[in-house]
């Protein structure tokens, strides 16, 4: 199957060996995303909510790239170190999807890349 990898200079280069995202048959898949500044290197951790936020920009850097936004996205995998955060990583990560919601499972999670709070990766599809 022809696939096509989707990289996107305003979203965090992977930290290992993975692409940011693949495209194969009108289908994206985005690599998970923790909140990396793409500019300045730095991770946006002063709190739940602008970790939250900076990981959604550096998804939406990557939808934006492959020609599609927020309301392409068909699933989003949400993992957090604090299941306690829920409610305020909910309420941001919602503000993203003004109608129609995708599918989604948040599970709580021992450990995450570089220590981060959250980290979210999704599947989206013209």
């Amino acid at each position: 199957m022809a696939h096509t990898i989707i990289t996107s200079s305003k979203a965090p280069a992977p930290i290992g060996p993975y692409s940011q995202a693949t495209l194969a048959n009108g289908t994206l898949y985005v690599s998970g995303q923790i909140a990396l500044d793409q500019e300045s290197g730095n991770l946006i951790n002063d709190s739940i909510e602008s970790e939250t936020h900076q990981v959604m920009k550096n998804l939406q850097a990557i939808l934006s790239e492959a020609g599609m936004d927020f309301t392409h996205v068909l699933k989003c995998s949400i993992f957090v170190k604090d299941l306690n955060n829920f409610g305020r990583i909910n309420e941001t990560y919602g503000s993203y999807f003004s109608s129609n919601p995708p599918a989604r499972e948040t599970v709580e999670v021992s450990r995450l890349p570089k220590d981060v709070n959250v980290e979210i990766s999704c599947i989206a599809a013209k």
